[in-house]
């Protein structure tokens, strides 16, 4: 269950698809207003672990608790931002129809509705391309704006799925700061990614490979307990893969 400041407790969760085990006895927590990576290659079950945190998956085996509540759980939508990997867009409707549809749905009116489609507009700096429409935008401006939507309601957990691919290094630095403020104001972040750089801005990290976690630390705690030089050869550390 629950405890202390954790928002979110995984306990020997496990889900397999037929005969196939894609996570096996995962268990972990995330404290409020840290900033949690989830690093692993593509195929470990990275999007498979956020599937379950945010309740539109159902683990096989073990039991997840986001907020103290048992996922998953319809209700607990309104208490998570959340971007998936592939862009949920509408791409004939202009950014700011897709932000309005969004707002409507988390309950979003009037001013507060206007003044936080500005605010998030502003944090993925798209403020100039608010009216056109979302199939004239680019891979990297539609990534920003599945941002701006999971941040729109103000949640209290954020879970980003590789939130900052295709956008380029001096916006993904700016996003990276507004995420540290946003952990400055008591939101929880969970993010999954296969960026070493990225990795080590987290306040700690969950290895995983093959369905399997390999460790959970601060990065400085996983060179420091490894002897390496780098997270990616903690990494091989933890896979068991020796140079």
């Amino acid at each position: 269950m629950n405890q202390g400041n954790d928002v979110i407790t995984v306990d020997h969760a496990g889900r397999a698809f037929g005969n196939k085990e894609v996570l096996k006895d995962i268990s972990l927590r995330v404290e409020q207003a840290e900033t949690f990576g989830i690093l692993g290659p593509s195929g470990s079950g990275k999007t498979t672990l956020v599937k379950l945190l945010i309740g539109i998956d159902e683990v096989s085996t073990g039991e997840v608790h986001v907020l103290g509540v048992k996922m998953p759980r319809l209700a607990m939508l309104h208490q998570i931002g959340y971007m998936a990997q592939s862009d949920a867009l509408y791409t004939e409707l202009s950014a700011k129809e897709n932000l309005e549809f969004f707002a409507a749905l988390y309950g979003l009116k009037g001013g507060n509705r206007t003044r936080r489609i500005a605010d998030v507009m502003e944090i993925v700096n798209l403020q100039e391309h608010l009216h056109k429409r979302v199939d004239q935008y680019s891979g990297g401006m539609k990534r920003r704006l599945s941002l701006a939507i999971a941040l729109l309601h103000e949640p209290p957990l954020l879970i980003l799925d590789e939130p900052t691919v295709g956008i380029d290094p001096l916006l993904r630095q700016s996003i990276w700061k507004e995420l540290k403020a946003l952990n400055g104001k008591g939101t929880t972040i969970v993010l999954t990614t296969h960026v070493m750089d990225e990795a080590e801005k987290c306040d700690r990290l969950a290895m995983i490979r093959d369905g399997r976690l390999l460790a959970v630390d601060t990065p400085a705690g996983m060179l420091a307990t490894t002897g390496s030089a780098t997270l990616e050869e903690a990494f091989l550390y933890y896979g068991g893969i020796r140079r």
